[in-house]
């Protein structure tokens, strides 16, 4: 599910009514099984969001000071979320959401938001990813639109084959490897190289060699980039959704 997310929107309706929302650029995958995921010992009251139904927000703080938010994935009591560790948003500076900390800061969310459905009707939701948006994923997703029903809490599971293999399920509508790539295929010479980059995890101290973290390489809003890969000159995707196509292509209800 982490690759899936990427290019999909986060979005959060503000107080007064109009939406907040930006696209998710990184995502990081944990699982029950390995050390790094935070229900991997046990279940606790801070960790029991990664244990219940899927479709929901998972947040917590981080070194007593930032919050981190995960979308919990698989099925009811196993331990599995995705986190989302960057964002990028339309008319703002391209790295204002480029951090885990930075993105719930930048969208108002701490621990208010934990255990909350991802679904429009709670305020804060994962929108499918819209068809402005497809070819920077690498695939056609449709024409989805931020006001639209998000992912079914069922379809919100780990992926396999490679990606989270311990999961042994595989998740729906599996996206073709070849739209990611590792460190080592990236830096080969390639005349359309993939959309994304899989790397392993970043800012843990167990299960560093898991290459469970993906990020969009055609944006500058990513938290890390892998070593050799180069930054791009310019955020097209923020050029593009800065542009006038941020309100009617990528499909934002008026």
């Amino acid at each position: 599910m982490a690759p899936e997310l990427i290019g999909c929107l986060l979005v959060k309706r503000q107080a007064g009514g109009e939406l907040l929302w930006g696209v998710i650029v990184e995502t990081e995958a944990y699982c029950q099984s390995e050390p790094a995921c935070h229900g991997h010992r046990r279940r606790t009251p801070g960790n029991a969001t990664l244990f219940g139904e899927p479709g929901r927000f998972y947040v917590y703080v981080s070194y007593g000071i930032h919050h981190c938010v995960n979308v919990v994935t698989g099925c009811a009591e196993r331990a599995n979320g995705v986190l989302l560790r960057a964002a990028a948003l339309p008319g703002e500076a391209e790295r204002v959401a480029a951090g885990p900390a930075l993105l719930a800061r930048r969208f108002g969310l701490d621990r208010r938001q934990d255990a909350q459905p991802a679904t429009p009707e709670s305020g804060l939701w994962i929108a499918p990813r819209p068809g402005a948006l497809a070819s920077w994923c690498g695939a056609d997703s449709g024409s989805h639109a931020p006001g639209s029903s998000p992912p079914a809490a069922s379809e919100i599971r780990p992926a396999s084959d490679g990606e989270i293999a311990t999961i042994g399920e595989a998740a729906p509508g599996h996206r073709p490897l070849a739209l990611t790539t590792s460190i080592a295929s990236a830096n080969a010479a390639s005349p359309d190289p993939p959309a994304l980059m899989q790397t392993q995890r970043i800012g843990i101290s167990q299960g560093q060699a898991l290459p469970w973290r993906w990020y969009l390489r055609a944006s500058r809003a990513v938290s890390r980039r892998a070593p050799g890969d180069r930054r791009p000159r310019f955020d097209a995707l923020v050029e593009l959704l800065a542009s006038g196509e941020s309100a009617s292509t990528v499909g934002m209800p008026s």
